[in-house]
């Protein structure tokens, strides 16, 4: 499996630790995110949103079986799952910022070892807005970042402290990456799960703050 693989899979087996008391309300960012619509565990009574207004995403159609009418947040193409419901941009943003959404994946461009988020804009490159994830990150209650571990120029994307400008400040629960799970504490990012034949050497070198393992 290929890097994002590996972490769409392994995210998606957080919805197994979704109960009645947390809810089953589970919103997808755009990006690889969106992958886990593909994953979702057998027997989970998952409920997945699109802040576009959609409740009850399904898997990506199969090719020939797309409707356009059916789209993510990402302009994607998806399937509907059965009791799918619609609505508009302000009842989706007010079920996000009322705390009905129990989990969030994002996308990560920077996290750093306090939980502050960086994902929506790189300084110099023309973005059209900063989307969704600063609701999210403010409304959902559990946001779990889901990115490479590196940048593609080697660069650490865990860092002590983000240089792009920030989604929000101290609000990331755990970071899933290719090489390991990581949890945000009051003591710094402590490890929970090592991937892909990972060691806690390898990870700590691919990883600007200290890991805890």
């Amino acid at each position: 499996m290929n890097a994002r693989e590996i972490i769409v899979r392994r995210a998606a087996q957080e919805l197994l630790t979704l109960n009645d008391q947390s809810g089953y309300y589970v919103n997808l960012g755009i990006g690889i995110p969106t992958m886990i619509a593909n994953h979702v565990p057998a027997g989970i009574p998952v409920v997945l949103q699109s802040e576009n207004g959609m409740l009850g995403i399904g898997p990506y159609p199969y090719e020939g079986e797309e409707d356009p009418d059916l789209i993510n947040a990402g302009k994607e193409t998806v399937s509907e799952a059965a009791g799918t419901s619609y609505f508009d941009s302000a009842l989706s943003f007010a079920m996000i910022r009322g705390g009905h959404v129990a989990m969030t994946f994002l996308g990560g461009l920077q996290v750093s070892a306090h939980g502050d988020l960086a994902n929506w804009m790189v300084p110099g490159k023309m973005v059209k807005g900063m989307g969704g994830a600063m609701d999210l990150v403010a409304g959902a209650r559990r946001v779990i970042v889901i990115m490479e571990h590196r940048a593609k120029d080697g660069a650490y994307k865990i860092l002590n402290r983000c240089s792009l400008p920030l989604t929000g400040a101290r609000v990331v629960h755990r970071i899933i990456t290719e090489m390991c799970v990581l949890d945000v504490t009051q003591e710094g990012l402590r490890a929970v799960e090592l991937l892909n034949g990972e060691t806690p050497a390898t990870v700590q070198a691919a990883t600007e703050p200290k890991v805890i393992f």
